[in-house]
């Protein structure tokens, strides 16, 4: 009796540490480089699964342009070899708002008359875990708006006919810095710890 009352507070224990390691705080971060154009970008998990995306773009004259997360964050040949939007339920190119849209899909950014876009919004589709996660690919800055697949030019429901691309950055981990690796480790020690810990108990 007394082994099991044991096994079962080590269960609960470990159990109750990898849930806290899995709410922790998680955000991702992107630096734009292009030109004249220069930017940070963050990317924070929230708690309903949501990413909330801010950060501040400067050198592009005053209006809207195409903002997007690319499927590779390949820098090799520049913008160009990030490949396209990142869209792996293979949907057609939205709004933001739009129930089939890429995942990559996040609009446009407004730059004012001081060549600056300010960005805070939050996005239901992106993540940075799990089957939507953004780490790794890239973000990038179109030349021209994005038409939201609205408009009959054949490039309207792959890319919102926003153009070339004047500015990327890969997004990478920014804190915790360890998080991804803590977790899935606390995973594995979490199932070693209750095997030993019941063969001692059993063999004592």
């Amino acid at each position: 009796m007394f082994k099991h009352i044991i096994i079962l507070i080590a269960t609960v224990v470990v159990s109750a540490f990898a849930h806290h390691l899995n709410g922790a705080p998680h955000v991702a971060s992107a630096r734009l480089k292009g030109g004249d154009v220069d930017g940070n970008i963050t990317f924070t998990q929230l708690d309903d699964n949501k990413v909330r995306v801010q950060g501040t773009i400067i050198g592009l004259t005053p209006g809207q342009y195409g903002f997007h997360v690319h499927e590779k964050g390949d820098l090799s040949n520049g913008c160009a070899s990030t490949g396209a939007h990142y869209n792996p339920e293979n949907q057609p190119h939205g709004h933001p708002d739009d129930k089939e849209r890429h995942v990559g899909d996040l609009g446009n950014v407004e730059f004012d008359a001081n060549n600056i876009a300010t960005i805070d919004f939050v996005d239901s589709l992106l993540s940075l875990e799990g089957d939507h996660n953004i780490i790794g690919r890239a973000v990038v800055l179109h030349e021209r708006a994005d038409d939201f697949g609205r408009t009959n030019h054949p490039d309207s429901r792959k890319t919102g006919n926003a153009g070339g691309r004047v500015a990327c950055g890969v997004i990478g981990i920014q804190d915790p810095v360890y998080y991804t690796y803590i977790w899935s480790g606390a995973s594995r020690t979490s199932s070693t710890f209750i095997i030993l810990l019941t063969l001692v108990l059993f063999l004592y």
